[in-house]
């Protein structure tokens, strides 16, 4: 709904855009319109005078020229909805219910494979459990399984980031590193070279270090990373 008042100075704008929607939907035929924050069309577009998309599609769908599913909260229905009786008498109210805890893990295992792609890592069925069952009880001001899919993702985000950040030690290295290569081109322009061969074989020396240090960092990352079961079931 957003898209199609977006950039709408002029009246008729807006109501031309979504009688363009309603035709195409009817051309269609066999087509159902899922409209997401159904509430929204109430007033949206009606600037100036205009007409809102809630008008603009009561004609089509009293002569059930369209099939349409809204999906919004009950307090928007209840503040939105309702106070237009001729915009509620074409839809059926269907109450979906908050899912279950063991509802809302079988949503998470759906979901699951998603954000494991994105932070890199393993989500465990505890893990999943857990999300769920604390989430429920400690998150009042939400609902299932929104906040659980929060908790997984918040959780799986701070287990990557304290597994990505470079060590101590590899920070202390790169830093001698990059002294001892300062050290040896000023040597170099003072025209010390024998300091400076001393130096560079030094150099040398810690970037073989630095490079093992390197290495053994990321093989210990990737192994927790794909270890992180147990390490996301903790953050939770």
């Amino acid at each position: 709904m957003g898209s199609l008042v977006a950039g709408t100075k002029y009246r008729g704008e807006f109501e031309e855009r979504l009688k363009k929607v309603v035709d195409e939907i009817k051309a269609a035929g066999n087509c159902v319109l899922f409209i997401d924050e159904i509430h929204t069309m109430v007033g949206a577009g009606a600037a100036e005078g205009a007409v809102d998309a809630a008008n603009i599609l009561k004609p089509s769908l009293a002569r059930g020229e369209m099939q349409t599913i809204g999906a919004t909260t009950l307090d928007d229905y209840r503040k939105y909805v309702e106070r237009d009786p001729a915009l509620e008498r074409r839809f059926q109210p269907v109450r979906v219910e908050e899912p279950s805890v063991d509802e809302t893990v079988e949503i998470l295992r759906g979901v699951r494979s998603k954000y494991e792609e994105h932070h890199q890592l393993e989500i465990a069925d505890d893990a999943l459990r857990s999300a769920a069952s604390l989430a429920s009880r400690f998150i009042a001001d939400r609902f299932l399984p929104d906040k659980a899919i929060d908790l997984i993702d918040e959780a799986s985000s701070r287990v990557r980031i304290n597994y990505s950040s470079v060590p101590l030690p590899m920070k202390e290295a790169s830093k001698l590193v990059e002294n001892v290569k300062k050290e040896k081109d000023e040597a170099i322009s003072n025209r010390q070279y024998e300091f400076a061969a001393e130096l560079r074989d030094r150099e040398v020396g810690l970037n073989e270090k630095l490079e093992a240090i390197k290495k053994e960092w990321e093989e210990e990352r990737e192994s927790i990373l794909l270890s992180s079961r147990k390490k996301i079931l903790k953050k939770l």
